[in-house]
C-alpha cells in the first residue's frame, strides 16, 4: 500500500480510536460506582484504621449505592497494603485507608516498592485522633510521674508496644522517653490492635495509641490512662490530664486517618469518593461515635490532604533526625 495513502487513512483511524477511548473513559467516570468497592486496611484488624473503616462502611454503602468490602493486608508498617493499592487499577474501586505511619514510612523503609507521594493520590484526611498513654491494670503507675519513678526501680526500664516502627505511637513514646529522662524499650507489633492486646495482657508495660481504640478498653476496665498527648484534654476522657499538665510543656502529638487511591484515578472519581466520605462523617451514627471517642472530624479536600501529607513527612523526618531515633 502506498505510504502516503497509509498516512491519510491512518490519521483518521487513530483519531477515531482516541475518541472512542475517551468516550469509554468518560462513560466509566459518569457511571461510577457500578460495582463493589474495596477499602484496604494496611494495618492489623482491630486497630484505628480497621475500626474507622467499619464505622464508616454502612454510611458509605448507602451514599454510593454499592457494597463496601473491607480487606486487611497488614505488614511492614502498612507498606504491604499501600503497595497493593498503589499497583491497583486507578478506577476508584480500590481505596486505601491509612494511619499516620504513611507519612513516616519513606523515612523508615529505604527501599519501598512504590513512591508514597507519586503512586498514590490523596482523597481526604478523615479525622485527627488524640493519642493516649495507657497501661495494663497491674502496672503500679497511674500517671507520668509514677511511671518515671517506676522506671528507676526496674532493671530493664519500661517497655512499650506500638503499632509498628515509625507509627505515631512509637515516635511519641521516643519523645516521651527523652522528655521524662527514662529508659524505655520499643516492642513493635503489626498494628494497634496487637499492640494494645500486649499491654492489656501485661506482655508490655505501656502503649501509646489513638483514643478511637483505647477509650472503649479504658471504659471497659481493661486499660488505664496515664496521659493524653494533645494540646488539651479529650472529651472522651475528661478526667485524664495531658502531658503538658503533668510537667511536659508544649508536648503535643496526635494521630490521624486518611484516604488515598492509585495515582491516575480520574479527578471526578476522586471527588465522588471525597464527597462520599464527607457525607458519611456527617451521619448521626458516625457523629455519635466520633464524639464518644474524642475524634476531631477534618474531612479535608484532596488538595488540602496533599499539603498536609507533605507537612507531616517533613515534620517527622526532622523529629527522627533531631532525636536520633533508630527505627527497626
Amino acid at each position: 500500500m502506498n505510504r502516503i495513502f497509509q498516512k491519510v487513512i491512518g490519521a483518521p483511524l487513530i483519531l477515531v480510536c482516541a475518541m472512542g477511548l475517551a468516550n469509554a473513559q468518560s462513560k466509566e467516570v459518569s457511571s461510577y460506582p457500578n460495582k463493589p468497592i474495596r477499602i484496604i486496611n494496611p494495618l492489623a484488624v482491630g486497630g484505628a484504621v480497621d475500626t474507622m473503616a467499619r464505622m464508616l462502611a454502612p454510611a458509605l454503602q448507602e451514599i454510593l449505592g454499592q457494597t463496601i468490602v473491607i480487606e486487611s493486608k497488614p505488614g511492614a508498617g502498612g507498606t504491604i497494603g499501600s503497595n497493593f493499592v498503589a499497583k491497583s487499577p486507578p478506577d476508584g474501586y480500590t481505596i486505601l485507608m491509612v494511619y499516620d505511619t504513611f507519612a513516616v514510612n519513606p523515612h523508615v523503609y529505604k527501599n519501598l516498592p512504590f513512591d508514597s507521594f507519586k503512586d498514590l493520590a490523596p482523597v481526604t484526611e478523615l479525622v485527627k485522633i488524640p493519642l493516649v498513654v495507657v497501661a495494663g491494670n497491674k502496672l503500679p503507675a497511674n500517671n507520668l510521674r509514677e511511671l518515671t519513678d517506676l522506671s528507676k526501680t526496674k532493671t530493664n526500664g519500661i517497655n512499650f508496644s506500638s503499632g509498628g516502627a515509625g507509627s505515631s505511637g512509637h515516635l511519641a513514646a521516643e519523645l516521651l522517653k527523652t522528655n521524662l529522662g527514662i529508659d524505655m524499650t520499643h516492642v513493635p507489633y503489626k498494628g494497634g490492635g496487637p499492640a494494645m492486646t500486649a499491654t492489656i495482657s501485661g506482655e508490655t508495660d505501656i502503649t501509646i495509641l489513638g483514643a478511637v481504640i483505647t477509650v472503649p478498653q479504658i471504659k471497659g476496665g481493661n486499660l488505664k490512662a496515664l496521659a493524653v498527648l494533645g494540646k488539651k484534654r479529650t472529651p472522651a476522657l475528661p478526667q485524664v490530664p495531658t502531658a503538658s499538665e503533668q510537667g511536659l510543656s508544649n508536648f503535643d502529638v496526635s494521630s490521624w486517618v486518611g484516604v488515598l487511591v492509585p495515582a491516575g484515578t480520574p479527578a471526578p472519581i476522586i471527588d465522588k469518593i471525597n464527597n462520599a466520605f464527607a457525607q458519611a462523617l456527617k451521619s448521626p451514627a458516625v457523629q455519635a461515635r466520633m464524639a464518644e471517642q474524642g475524634n476531631e472530624v477534618v474531612a479535608s479536600s484532596p488538595a488540602q490532604f496533599g499539603v498536609f501529607l507533605n507537612q507531616e513527612s517533613v515534620k517527622w523526618a526532622k523529629v527522627i533526625k533531631d532525636n536520633n531515633i533508630q527505627l527497626e
